[in-house]
């Protein structure tokens, strides 16, 4: 696939395609978390990995973040849910007629909110997936004061009001949940300093009650972080190909 990606601020899209582009089948797009990019090593790996089960991967950064166009002071869940619907977009156009989205942390939520009304959304898979964002900026941001000072004191990520305020309104995506009726796999790390692996558990335990959970699996990591840094890296991986084979 070689289609230029933009959104709706015609901000061009930054991507990596692995697998065979001749197979429309299916493609799972990868979405990093806040400060992240496309080049995170869990995310270039889990790419790699897919392609070479026979599996399509479509890893991007979000505007504002990477080599993508865009100010990172802009970078919020619903500017991301935007980027989201423009490679949904492409892809479509591109003739694939199954598409997955794989969010991680802040990507988690992303997708949340973009499956819960989004039908071209086939299959979701939440990655350490943030759930209470209100909560997630106070405890980790709280500290700092919005348009002065740095996301975990790198300069090169300024915290903006815009980042906070969009975080604070949505609140918490955990009443979406029941809304979405596709398969989904939660995959979280039990020693997750970030994302408490609570956040998870707690999506699946409300949802249960709707009956929304019976395409739902949560995958717990034990010993794992935000990251799945060294030996959850592969089980995280396993775990996504074992869950995509069986759909």
């Amino acid at each position: 696939m070689n289609a230029v990606i933009q959104n709706t601020c015609q901000e061009k899209l930054d991507y990596a395609f692995h697998g065979n582009p001749e197979d429309l089948s299916r493609v799972i797009l990868i979405g990093h978390g806040v400060t992240g990019d496309k080049d995170r090593p869990w995310s270039i790996a889990l790419a790699e990995a897919l392609a070479e089960a026979g599996i399509n991967a479509l890893r991007f950064s979000f505007s504002g973040n990477g080599n993508s166009d865009g100010d990172f002071r802009d970078s919020t869940i619903s500017k991301e849910a935007d980027d989201l619907n423009a490679v949904i977009e492409a892809v479509k156009n591109a003739g694939y007629t199954q598409i997955g989205f794989a969010g991680h942390s802040m990507g988690g939520a992303v997708g949340v909110i973009t499956a819960a009304k989004d039908p071209r959304i086939n299959f979701l898979i939440s990655l350490a997936g943030m759930v209470h964002t209100a909560k997630f900026t106070k405890v980790e941001f709280g500290d700092q004061t919005p348009d002065k000072g740095f996301m975990w004191d790198e300069p090169d990520c300024p915290l903006s009001s815009a980042y906070v305020d969009d975080l604070t309104s949505i609140d918490s995506v955990l009443a979406l949940g029941p809304q979405i009726h596709i398969p989904w796999l939660l995959i979280h790390g039990t020693e997750d300093d970030v994302v408490p692996i609570a956040e998870s558990r707690e999506m699946i335990d409300q949802s249960s009650e709707s009956g929304s959970t019976k395409n739902w699996e949560l995958v717990e990591i034990s010993g794992s972080n935000h990251v799945f840094a060294d030996h959850g890296l592969q089980p995280m991986i396993d775990a996504v190909i074992a869950w995509l084979k069986n759909l």
